[in-house]
């Protein structure tokens, strides 16, 4: 049976946030090397602008505006870390 990890929302102005959803699987996702299903996405004035996911089948991947690009997972350390760099850059722009 799936097992939430982690389902956080923050706050980071009055129109953008941070959501992240990890859940622990009982077996691999197809696509992916490791046991964990996640969604962490970075939402300004309504429209997603950046998200890490990895769906069934298509494997570990990560969105940029409207650019799909792979991502290397490692683990879920790394993946909340690459997430908040990447909103860190997003936002210094």
């Amino acid at each position: 049976m799936p097992r939430l990890l982690l389902r956080e929302r923050h706050v980071l102005s009055e129109s953008a946030f941070a959501e992240i959803v990890i859940w622990q699987l009982p077996r691999l996702l197809p696509g992916s090397s490791h046991r964990f299903k996640y969604r962490l996405a970075f939402v300004v004035g309504g429209e997603c602008v950046l998200r890490f996911d990895n769906e069934a089948g298509k494997g570990n991947h990560k969105h940029i505006g409207e650019t799909e690009a792979p991502y290397q997972f490692t683990s879920l350390t790394g993946l909340l870390t690459d997430f908040w760099s990447e909103i860190d850059g997003w936002r210094t722009r």
